[in-house]
């Protein structure tokens, strides 16, 4: 598929894999994590997103979306059961954007190569990420197959959830896997991602048995995986595969609770606070492995 829904692209990255990268963010996901950073990515055909300081509360998406209101002179914006159906983009508001858009991989490989230098100079490349990039597959394994004709190293960030044939077949185009474990226990996967975890731990066999390199990148929530059987069990996977190079902890961030409030939904977790890179290294002091720790 030559086309495809994408959110963003970024530049000069330098925590998505080795080197310096550029992102390029898909849309869609269908896991829904309570502490996801990129909610706006969840759909693929994007979602609405409001910024309070370009309105002028002049009323016009109000008179046409019942998702908009004026309240005490204020815009509100109600997006929990907002569909993203565009009809109050056509006002033309500066303060009304979709978080996606349609690309092709021709577009999407030329910006991705006007970083071919710096590619070459610090060992970096592409990354794909989202959402979950394996959720528009076929428009995913174009881009990669791009990116390995000119020569690109090729990262994909996923949570691994998917088919497993699909990850046999993009698996000879990607040269870094960025695996996700979030939670080891089926039980407690199931109850703050939406999706079971047995098909992310076959996929995990799929890849070790195909030969893919692979960082476990493992986020760590306050209250929720922060505890001595989740840590052991990641010590356990990282020994158990010869795929994983390393392990990297990622402590929460309320990075995701601004995007939730520009898409007029409310924070998932409203209590909790970004955890220092300090607590960080007090969680990778309690894994036990022969692999690489990175905070």
């Amino acid at each position: 598929m030559e086309t495809g829904s994408i959110t963003n692209i970024q530049h000069f990255c330098i925590d998505d894999g080795p080197g310096i990268r550029t992102a390029v963010f898909l849309s869609g996901c269908p896991l829904s994590c309570l502490w996801c950073h990129n909610p706006e990515t969840a759909r693929i055909s994007g979602s609405i997103l409001f910024n309070q300081e370009k309105c002028i509360s002049c009323g016009a998406c109000a008179a046409i979306c019942k998702h908009h209101t004026i309240q005490n002179g204020r815009h509100v914006f109600s997006g929990a059961e907002c569909t993203a159906c565009g009809k109050c983009l056509s006002i033309g508001c500066k303060a009304l954007t979709k978080s996606a858009r349609e690309a092709t991989v021709s577009e999407i490989m030329a910006t991705v190569s006007e970083d071919l230098d710096f590619y070459r100079a610090s060992g970096g490349g592409v990354t794909f990420t989202g959402g979950e990039p394996m959720l528009q597959f076929e428009f995913l394994l174009a881009l990669a197959k791009a990116a390995r004709a000119k020569g690109i190293h090729v990262c994909l960030e996923t949570s691994g959830y998917g088919e497993a044939d699909t990850f046999l077949r993009i698996s000879e185009y990607v040269d870094l896997f960025l695996f996700d474990c979030k939670l080891t226990d089926g039980e407690k996967h199931l109850r703050y991602t939406g999706v079971p975890l047995e098909p992310i731990q076959r996929n995990l066999e799929v890849l070790n048995a195909a030969g893919a390199s692979i960082f476990l990148r493992c986020p760590i929530i306050p209250g929720i995986n922060d505890n001595d059987a989740h840590f052991s069990a990641i010590g356990r996977l990282a020994n158990r595969f010869d795929a994983i190079r390393e392990v990297h902890i990622l402590p929460y961030h309320e990075l995701g609770n601004s995007k939730r409030e520009r898409m007029g939904i409310a924070p998932a977790l409203p209590d909790l606070k970004t955890v220092s890179r300090e607590k960080g290294a007090e969680y990778a002091n309690r894994i036990v492995t022969k692999k690489k720790i990175i905070v």
